[in-house]
């Protein structure tokens, strides 16, 4: 008899009248939210300005969910294109399945256009939202909760995850994997925003932490899994690529503090007429002022420039008054 245990929810779809509520979907926009809020407190702390940060998750949340979907239907097609199964399922998305590698890397896609036209460095952005996504990560898992999927293997830990008799999935209390993940993505998230401050992290490198820090604790929770998945030498298909992306975001930081070195000075351009962030705000306040005091400055010198030479034409009238006295003076005197 199991002492204590991690429910699970009885449904994952709340009716709001005729709207269905689904948890997943629900957890999701949460988590794109906090990512949009935390990216946007840490942009404008770099000299950003604000609002620029939705702006740019306007392209690539889109595209991210996207990726997120093809990538979990490519590598599970299985469930979707094999004899007895609905293809049309590929599109319920609020069933559950999105991929975190191809979120990111179509993700990335949409955050290039939006950059692009914002005229702004990617690697900069990304490592103002680096925090921000493992956030939003950590929502999202709680979505699999929702779901009653993605659990780990049978254990009778005090923090199990009981699941409940249903379709492809059989009742008893599992190792709550995506708990262990959520967690261990609010973990990098810190890890991430400690670095930055300590370490100044630029040109995409608290990007590259976070991709590094968040594969490393992928791999274990990965393997601790039991759903249905392609293996490859005796490897999850996940844990492979959690491996490999290991490798390359590792790689990516130490060629990159090699190559460019310090964190970039300006992150956004300046463009009238747009909002500007505090801190360039209080930069050109702080120039004004100094162009005033120099104004100043200049016009007291000026006028006491002018009052000197009012003084010397004065001086000049009376030498000349006083010489035409004398020479007045003289004339008399001989006549």
């Amino acid at each position: 008899m199991d002492l204590a245990y991690i429910p699970s929810p009885s449904t994952g779809v709340i009716d709001l009248g005729p709207i269905p509520l689904r948890g997943y979907a629900f957890c999701i926009i949460i988590g794109v939210f906090v990512a949009v809020w935390l990216g946007n407190k840490r942009w404008i702390a770099r000299g950003g300005r604000a609002g620029t940060v939705a702006d740019i998750a306007v392209w690539a949340v889109p595209f991210g969910l996207v990726g997120g979907r093809l990538y979990h239907v490519i590598t599970d097609y299985q469930l979707y294109f094999s004899d007895g199964e609905d293809w049309v399922d590929a599109f319920k998305i609020w069933q559950g399945g999105l991929g975190i590698w191809g979120a990111i890397a179509l993700g990335a896609v949409g955050a290039w256009i939006g950059c692009r036209r914002r005229g702004i460095p990617l690697p900069a952005w990304a490592d103002a939202l680096a925090p921000g996504i493992a956030v939003a990560q950590a929502c999202g898992r709680w979505g699999n909760w929702f779901n009653q999927e993605l659990y780990g293997r049978e254990t009778d830990v005090p923090w199990a995850l009981k699941i409940s008799e249903g379709p492809n999935r059989a009742a008893g209390t599992y190792h709550p994997t995506f708990l262990y993940e959520s967690l261990w993505c609010i973990g990098v998230a810190l890890l991430v925003i400690w670095a930055d401050r300590r370490f100044k992290l630029g040109h995409g490198r608290a990007f590259a932490l976070y991709v590094a820090s968040y594969c490393a604790g992928r791999a274990w929770i990965e393997y601790m899994r039991v759903d249905e998945a392609h293996h490859i030498l005796g490897l999850r298909l996940n844990v492979w690529t959690a491996l490999i992306v290991f490798v390359l975001a590792v790689v990516y930081m130490v060629i990159s503090a090699k190559v460019r070195p310090g964190r970039e000075e300006i992150v956004e351009p300046g463009e009238p007429g747009e909002p500007k962030a505090p801190d360039a705000v209080d930069a050109e306040e702080a120039k004004s002022d100094d162009a005033k005091s120099d104004d100043a400055g200049a016009g007291d010198a000026e006028a006491g420039d002018a009052k000197s030479e009012d003084a010397a034409v004065e001086s000049d009238a009376a030498v000349e008054a006083d010489a035409s006295k004398t020479q007045d003076a003289a004339e008399t005197a001989k006549g």
